[in-house]
């Protein structure tokens, strides 16, 4: 049985030489190794072919009997890392907080830490002068401890 820290030095050496970051690794109970990786421009399928065969070069036999799968992270998959935070910014996102408070918006910043990030929401206020609510955009931010996820918002328009 192979040790996923293996798994994960071999794919940050091959990682080293290309602008791709690591998401997940995971080893599933039906004997699959699942390799997330992503990119700020998008994960092409002849690197994660070349990722592939770099991975059953280097581990060969330890590999053993495990299936390996090597994709990108999911697009409007929950983010797992903070680069994928960072690459967002700019773009609409969905956030669900722990209390279950869904809130949609712009991604204007994200901590040096990752701990904490900022999205420009649009929420209805009462405005002097005004009859009814309007909305207004409001920048909120939040501690990566109060959020179940965030997630890039697909939008069809």
């Amino acid at each position: 049985m192979i040790d996923k820290n293996v798994i994960k030095t071999a794919v940050e050496e091959w990682l080293a030489n290309n602008e791709y970051y690591l998401v997940d690794v995971e080893m599933t109970a039906d004997d699959r190794i699942v390799i997330e990786i992503d990119h700020a421009d998008g994960v092409w399928i002849e690197d994660c072919a070349d990722l592939s065969r770099f991975l059953q070069e280097k581990l060969g036999d330890e590999l053993g009997e495990y299936e390996l799968e090597v994709g990108s992270a999911g697009i409007g998959q929950p983010f797992k890392v903070v680069q994928q935070y960072r690459n967002h910014v700019g773009k609409e996102v969905e956030v669900l907080k722990q209390n279950g408070q869904k809130v949609q918006g712009i991604m204007k910043s994200v901590s040096d830490d990752g701990l904490q990030f900022c999205i420009t929401a649009k929420e209805k206020q009462h405005v002097e002068g005004k009859k009814r609510p309007v909305l207004v955009e409001v920048d909120k931010t939040f501690n990566i401890s109060e959020v179940k996820y965030c997630k890039y918002l697909l939008a069809f328009k």
